[in-house]
């Protein structure tokens, strides 16, 4: 008979309050998870209250579905490696590098337009949310409803995902810009004014 680990009792005792915490951070119910699970009800339920001892099979869904590595849900300790490992995604004949871990909320995103790739003509699309985007290097075509504008590095654009848009390279270098995206439609709010206004 194998002796008790103590540590692997601890470590999984604090899944259930950790699971909790990152459902009502995302205000949803037991019942929504369930439904992106695939998980029941009285089983994510136990879950959250201790009564049921975690596995992979329970965990790797629910992970995906909050949007966590599976190390964040067990607290598994720092490797002592402080990199953050980006998985850069091909997309059009850009390069997407996420730069925030949640699937919900505000993303924060780095898009590469390299030199190399075809100019193509816009074909501006739709979906929910609001997007503010800064230019870091080169010039940004931003076809934005009616509007058809060339932004350069240091310059900003917000804009609802509703209204037609579409991203595109100009000149001869590559362009390089950050978006910040809210998927419910969550605005950035940047306010700077000189002292005394």
């Amino acid at each position: 008979m194998e002796p008790k680990d103590d540590t692997t009792d601890a470590v999984l005792s604090a899944v259930g309050p950790r699971l909790k915490a990152l459902r009502q951070r995302r205000q949803t119910t037991l019942a929504d998870v369930s439904e992106q699970t695939g998980i029941s009800v009285s089983t994510l339920s136990r879950l959250e209250s201790g009564q049921r001892r975690p596995n992979l099979e329970l965990l790797l869904p629910l992970a995906r579905t909050y949007g966590v590595p599976l190390d964040e849900l067990v607290g598994a300790p720092a490797t002592g490696d402080p990199r953050i490992h980006l998985r850069p995604m091909a997309r059009h004949g850009h390069t997407i590098i996420p730069l925030s871990r949640e699937s919900t909320g505000l993303q924060a995103f780095k898009h590469i337009i390299p030199a190399s790739s075809p100019r193509t003509e816009p074909s501006p699309k739709v979906h929910p949310g609001y997007d503010w985007i800064y230019v870091l290097r080169g010039q940004l075509r931003l076809v934005l409803g009616e509007h058809d504008i060339i932004l350069t590095a240091g310059e900003a654009a917000d804009f609802s995902t509703l209204t037609p848009h579409w991203f595109g390279r100009v000149g001869d270098g590559d362009v390089e810009f950050l978006s910040l995206f809210g998927r419910q439609g969550e605005r950035i709010h940047v306010r700077a004014s000189p002292s005394g206004d």
